[in-house]
């Protein structure tokens, strides 16, 4: 059974309640107020959106890494509106990109690959693994 298998926001929404209970993994005091990127007006309004972030760049660690912070920005990032100037793209914020990937190796479930960026660690795909396991058979029950 492979994260491919399942849908991907079911996967994300029960990894972030997953990670809740891991003490490494928590949103710092700024976060409250910070935009995910310059494409944002106003900072998220979901309380739990840094356990999402997390799981998302979980996520996408396990299917494209090794993977470093300017891809997972790129990933993140979106459309700013620029008043009667056309719209253009910009990334996602760097800093939320970096801080949640040094909580995920502090949890070790991400390791750091000289000069190419994190790839998942066994106990990070373990985890997926089985979370992707008990989607599929909630699933078919």
């Amino acid at each position: 059974m492979s994260i491919k298998d399942v849908h991907p926001q079911k996967l994300t929404k029960k990894l972030s309640e997953e990670l809740k209970k891991w003490e490494e993994v928590n949103p710092p005091e700024w976060s409250q107020f910070a935009k995910t990127g310059p494409h944002k007006e106003r900072p998220p309004d979901q309380t739990d959106w840094w356990f999402l972030r997390s799981a998302s760049v979980l996520r996408h660690v396990y299917e494209k890494g090794p993977i470093g912070v300017s891809k997972l920005r790129s990933l993140y990032g979106g459309r700013t509106d620029r008043g009667s100037s056309p719209e253009k793209f910009r990334k996602g914020s760097g800093k939320i990109v970096r801080e949640i990937l040094q909580q995920l190796e502090k949890a070790e479930l991400v390791k750091k690959i000289k000069r190419k960026g994190r790839k998942i660690a066994p106990q990070g795909m373990s985890l997926l693994d089985e979370l992707a396991e008990k989607l599929e058979s909630e699933r078919r029950s």
